[in-house]
């Protein structure tokens, strides 16, 4: 088991929340996603590490920005 924070930009309500979630959620090995709006903070449960790119993309399908270091 893996967790993994990041931080995503353009989230300001409860409905950025869902949709960032449930588009996260939808990743292959992935068993949970907890988002706070607050913070932007991910943070993404898997039964592996999660691939970055892919988080990065089901991010952007949200509507919102993966920050990247």
């Amino acid at each position: 088991m893996s967790t993994t924070v990041w931080t995503v930009t353009g989230m300001t309500c409860g409905h950025c929340v869902k949709a960032v979630t449930e588009e996260v959620s939808a990743l292959p090995g992935v068993t949970g996603v907890d988002v706070d709006l607050e913070s932007g903070r991910v943070t993404v449960t898997a039964d592996t590490d999660p691939d970055a790119a892919a988080v990065a993309a089901a991010v952007d399908e949200a509507g919102y920005t993966l920050v990247t270091a």
